[in-house]
């Protein structure tokens, strides 16, 4: 099996050894470069072309989430994956690292078992963002992503959407994991598996994150509970 290739951007340069040190225990893993600042990161990214991005927020010259806007954000020609390493007081960084392209993110102080699996996880084109994650953060900060205007009509931006798949969108919006999801619907997981592919391909979204975050933005919730 091809190794994973792994690019590390960390201004701190114990944390970025330690990374580095883990990361390369692993057999399924080859870290193919270090960065310490965000313009390095970017040049290195598109050098080196790393199968996921291992990218901190706070960093000089250029913050990780320009970096990863540059990296994986719309106007990227081959977007790259990038996995947010960031402390828990720094959430809104967060949310504005997922707005900006990022596959999902993981705390610093994680156990090195779940950084391994989390790059496996965004490598594999799946998004990492915990349900309670979701809900948390949309909670602090759907001030900042729902629309001024609100009503009960459903967005255009989601008229590719079947009602039943406009339902999970709005389930994915609210933190709901697959599973939660199919015992809401009485659905297998199988089948909300499905819906949940087809929802990403019709609005042409990489991941879950891009979905939730889509779904508040053009004020999906908005128009499911008009009451303010």
């Amino acid at each position: 099996m091809t190794p994973i290739r792994v690019l590390v951007c960390e201004d701190q340069e114990l944390v970025r050894t330690g990374y580095v040190t883990i990361f390369s225990a692993q057999p399924d893993l080859d870290v193919v470069g270090e960065a310490a600042d965000g313009l390095a990161a970017v040049e290195a990214a598109r050098r080196l072309r790393p199968d996921v991005v291992v990218m901190d927020i706070r960093m000089p010259r250029l913050d990780g989430i320009e970096a990863t806007r540059l990296l994986a954000g719309p106007e990227a020609v081959d977007p790259v994956k990038i996995l947010v390493v960031t402390t828990f007081n720094l959430d809104a960084y967060v949310y504005e690292a997922l707005r900006a392209g990022a596959s999902g993110f993981l705390l610093k102080d994680a156990p090195p078992r779940e950084l391994v699996a989390g790059i496996r996880t965004v490598a594999a084109g799946e998004s990492l963002l915990a349900p309670a994650v979701t809900r948390a953060l949309v909670g602090r900060f759907a001030d900042r992503i729902r629309p001024e205007s609100r009503g009960p009509a459903l967005p255009r931006e989601l008229s590719a959407l079947a009602p039943r798949e406009t339902e999970v969108l709005t389930l994915i919006a609210e933190g709901l994991s697959n599973a939660e999801i199919a015992d809401r619907l009485v659905l297998s997981r199988e089948t909300v598996k499905t819906y949940v592919s087809r929802i990403l391909t019709k609005l042409d979204l990489r991941d879950r994150v891009q979905a939730v975050v889509l779904a508040h933005r053009v004020g999906l919730m908005a128009a499911r509970d008009p009451s303010p």
